[in-house]
């Protein structure tokens, strides 16, 4: 894939593209300012895999579905059922269906997101070499995003997802990590870590 370098000193990398011949990587300058060879080296492996896997193409096909069911549970509030009273859709039941069915849809996009940042972080790790050098980064990564304010406003809320660390996870409360697209840092840290005393790496 192509590598990019985007002019923003918030520190972090993301992957785009629906397969290997139409992909780009792109690094910010913040990352690259922060981070020494071993780490970027890396970050680059777990996005790399995200192209490999396809995930891009799976996270939009997830989006769609999420849409669809949306779309679905409104059409069911507006002109499901019968029109006899009798026999007619229960108007509470489809409020609750209109409202609860968009947030199932969303819960599943995040889960499969979140699953697919696992993935990658698994797969970099390997590809890379060691493990430990894309904990390291994340390490450095989530240091920066969560005691460097300065560099919030520029990352972009729209654009969150596809960052290897979310910019906007700070709080770390219990629903917050509900809605991420990104699994806690911690836990991906302490999954690196084992992965690379199985491998016998250090």
């Amino acid at each position: 894939p192509r590598i990019y370098i985007a002019p923003t000193m918030s520190p972090n990398a993301f992957a785009t593209g629906r397969n290997e011949r139409h992909a780009a990587v792109c690094c910010t300058q913040g990352i690259l300012q922060i981070l020494n060879a071993r780490e970027l080296r890396g970050v680059l492996g777990h996005e790399l895999m995200h192209v490999y896997n396809h995930d891009i193409l799976t996270s939009a096909i997830a989006s769609a579905m999420a849409t669809v069911i949306s779309y679905a549970a409104q059409f069911f509030m507006f002109f499901g059922g019968s029109s006899d009273d009798d026999d007619g859709v229960n108007p509470i039941a489809a409020i609750a269906m209109m409202i609860l069915a968009p947030i199932a849809a969303m819960l599943i996009q995040m889960a499969i997101s979140r699953s697919r940042e696992y993935e990658a972080d698994h797969d970099g790790g390997e590809i890379c070499g060691n493990p430990n050098y894309l904990a390291d980064g994340l390490e450095k990564i989530e240091y920066y995003v969560t005691h460097s304010p300065e560099t919030l406003p520029d990352a972009k809320p729209a654009t969150a997802n596809m960052y290897i660390v979310n910019p906007f996870e700070g709080t770390g409360k219990a629903l917050t990590k509900l809605f991420s697209t990104h699994p806690d840092t911690a836990d991906r840290i302490a999954r690196l870590r084992e992965q690379a005393r199985e491998m016998r790496v250090h």
